[in-house]
């Protein structure tokens, strides 16, 4: 008797002949041309300072790995297999690409910020910073309702903390030390770093077969982590999503490589930053309850967020349901900036009770979604990660209030699952 397979496909053919296409290196330009396109009009145009000051430097990066991956392409055309065109190329341009279109503007805004500047950082690095400071003086990083409409006006957009308890850690090296290093960026790009490279070297250290593609996939999803704009951009400037997204991409990895009980951890630790990665969290539940091992994920994937709040919870519940719940969903003292023109916020601003006809879709998309999980459970991380990916994606589209650089969870999520399938990838055995 056979274990039946998981039927979700995935990575359609006509991506695989796209994704496969000289090399892999035609997507790669295709990729970093676009980008400095992209980054060359933010500089222009956006009116978010430290957006254009992104743009500045990120033109030149994508401009020189534009640059990289022609001459790859050129070599590859003259000498098939050649070292210059080969994926260990293709991994270095990638990393590249990086450090001078996210790590170098993280450094540089870090640095002018800690000069004086006070327009290179987006609100949330500051937001993260103080909530540093006030888990270092009281033990929770929140406000509550008093305190916050005791702010002036101007400010209390910034009292409020829409994060999990464990986001507040970034911000304790500012609460310590004002320099540059200690910026909130500087470690969400650190963080970011060490769990895509664990992720990476898992994935690798598979028991599965060296399929053909599988190192060209790996390397897909990574890019979609790093160098597309939206990841890049959101590192820069603010960052608190790339290590929440890390993390999830690691525990993924984690799965596909057969260790469970570590996918719960990394997915709960994420967890305890942000609620974006209660989703992943959940979905992966389902996946370990497939091998008996449901009970050892939950573990760290719901007990760590579940730990990272109890402190807040027994300090002062108020203020943690004032900033983690009430707020969110737009009954705070202010008005969440989150207001990217997705159907749901269309909604929600155009129809008569549109804020109940979006929720509702919303909830609608949760029912379809949880139905889906409870007939047929994913059984493999690739699966697991389609069905994050796309739920995340309508979860997205239709909250009333959210912004356009959320779409880098579900994009890197279903970049990814191509490379997880083929990492998965082994003869059936009969059982």
């Amino acid at each position: 008797m056979t274990a039946a397979p998981d039927r979700t496909a995935p990575a359609p053919p006509r991506w695989q002949a796209v994704d496969s296409a000289a090399g892999g290196l035609a997507l790669d330009l295709g990729l970093y041309a676009v980008s400095a396109v992209f980054a060359g009009i933010t500089a222009a145009t956006s009116t978010l300072l430290p957006h254009r000051a992104w743009g500045a430097l990120a033109t030149f990066g994508y401009a020189l790995a534009t640059l990289a991956a022609t001459g790859q392409l050129l070599a590859r055309r003259r000498h098939a297999g050649t070292f210059l065109a080969g994926l260990p190329a293709r991994w270095a341009v990638t990393g590249f690409a990086w450090a001078t279109t996210a790590l170098l503007p993280v450094a540089a805004q870090s640095i002018q910020r800690a000069a004086g500047r006070t327009d290179r950082a987006q609100e949330e690095v500051v937001v993260i910073e103080h909530a540093g400071a006030r888990l270092a003086d009281h033990g929770t990083p929140y406000l509550g309702h008093d305190a916050i409409a005791a702010l002036p006006p101007a400010e209390q957009l910034l009292g409020y903390t829409p994060y999990q308890p464990g986001m507040a850690l970034f911000g304790l090296p500012r609460a310590a030390v004002d320099a540059w290093w200690t910026d909130a960026r500087v470690w969400f790009a650190l963080v970011t770093a060490v769990a895509l490279a664990v992720a990476v070297v898992t994935l690798r250290g598979t028991s599965g077969p060296d399929a053909p593609g599988r190192g060209g996939a790996l390397l897909r999803g990574v890019q979609a982590a790093t160098v597309l704009p939206v990841c890049a951009l959101t590192l820069a400037t603010g960052g608190d999503d790339l290590p929440v997204l890390a993390l999830c991409l690691l525990a993924l990895t984690l799965a596909a490589a057969g260790r469970p009980g570590r996918a719960g951890v990394a997915v709960g630790v994420a967890g305890a930053l942000k609620l974006f990665a209660w989703p992943v969290a959940l979905v992966l539940v389902c996946w370990a309850a497939t091998r008996r091992a449901g009970v050892r994920t939950a573990l760290g994937a719901l007990g760590l967020p579940a730990v990272a709040l109890l402190p807040a919870l027994l300090i002062d519940r108020d203020a943690l349901a004032e900033n983690v719940l009430r707020f969110p969903l737009g009954h705070g003292l202010v008005t969440s900036p989150a207001q990217s023109p997705f159907p749901g916020h269309l909604i929600a601003a155009a129809l008569p009770a549109g804020r109940i006809v979006a929720a509702a879709l919303l909830v609608a998309v949760g029912v379809v979604i949880a139905v889906r999980l409870l007939r047929r459970p994913p059984r493999t991380a690739a699966t697991t990660a389609l069905i994050c990916g796309y739920g995340l994606l309508a979860a997205i589209l239709l909250m009333p209030s959210t912004r356009f650089g959320y779409l880098l969870y579900p994009l890197a999520l279903l970049v990814l699952a191509p490379a997880l399938a083929l990492a998965e990838r082994r003869p059936e055995v009969a059982a």
